[in-house]
């Protein structure tokens, strides 16, 4: 009897022990799980002005997709099978960075004019490695202002740069640049025709400061070219007025703004308080004497 209280004791207290292993290995190993990093990279250029890659890097946590910020990542270019590195970037607490293709940067080109370029993560203690190719032909858009017939008119041109020939069919977005969002003029789609050529006219009344607008051409999110846009400074709007009464004196303009009457009256009232606070007080000293 003894015997088997014993023996019962020693098997409960083993059965304990695996329990307690099993489940500290399944928390660890829930512990140590990596997520996976999801990269994307988007070719952009402003004509006469930078080219750059839009990265961001996303991962989905508890079925939740967040931003994967502070991580760097490297980016290459790859020419015949090999990758020549062309810098790093860091991610920014968005989980987004811009990595810009300055000049002095020597990018090479397939044998059908394409430059492919990758970005890789090489992972770290919370997310797994993960790479992205992007590939683009180099556009460019040629866009100025015209009048036609007491009309204004945008006139854009679209060519690919490596072999010098126009390109049709393609959709170009025209707007005038804005605080928060672009405005869009023209029409919903502006193909270019057999000329590589888009015909946009400009309403009148579109307000500008001194009467000038910023007008953007975008070759937008293309699959051959990525995005491409040509801004033209066209002073054909309605000049704003400025009514902003910021430098003049008003309850609502800066600190050093105040209006005269709400300095006098504060400062009279804070003297006139000052001076009834000394008032009592030497009418008490004065009764303390006697």
């Amino acid at each position: 009897m003894k015997n088997s209280v014993v023996f019962g004791g020693v098997f409960l207290a083993w059965i304990s022990v695996f329990v307690c292993c099993f489940g500290f290995q399944k928390v660890h190993a829930q512990n140590s799980e990596k997520y996976t990093v999801r990269l994307r990279a988007d070719y952009v250029k402003i004509v006469n002005g930078d080219a750059y890659l839009n990265i961001k890097a996303t991962a989905k946590i508890e079925d939740e997709t967040l931003p994967v910020p502070n991580i760097d990542i490297t980016v290459y270019n790859e020419v015949e099978d090999e990758e020549i590195v062309l810098g790093n970037t860091t991610t920014n607490m968005k989980g987004e960075s811009r990595f810009l293709l300055n000049k002095s940067i020597d990018l090479k080109a397939d044998s059908t004019n394409t430059y492919n370029l990758g970005i890789s993560f090489k992972g770290n203690e919370s997310f797994k490695k993960a790479s992205k190719s992007t590939s683009y032909k180099d556009a460019g858009i040629e866009a100025k202002l015209i009048t036609k017939d007491s009309i204004n008119y945008i006139t854009a041109t679209l060519r690919e740069t490596a072999t010098d020939s126009l390109l049709t069919g393609q959709s170009l977005d025209v707007q005038v640049q804005r605080l928060f969002h672009p405005l869009k003029i023209g029409e919903d789609f502006n193909y270019t025709d057999e000329n590589g050529t888009i015909l946009v006219p400009i309403e009148e009344g579109i307000p500008g400061v001194d009467g000038n607008l910023i007008i953007e051409v975008v070759l937008n999110d293309s699959d051959d070219y990525g995005t491409v846009k040509a801004i033209v400074n066209a002073p054909v709007g309605t000049p704003i007025v400025d009514e902003s009464t910021f430098d003049q004196r008003k309850m609502w303009s800066a600190r050093n703004k105040t209006p005269i009457f709400l300095l006098i009256f504060v400062n009279l009232t804070i003297i006139i308080m000052w001076g009834l606070f000394a008032f009592l007080i030497s009418n008490l000293y004065r009764i303390s004497k006697n």
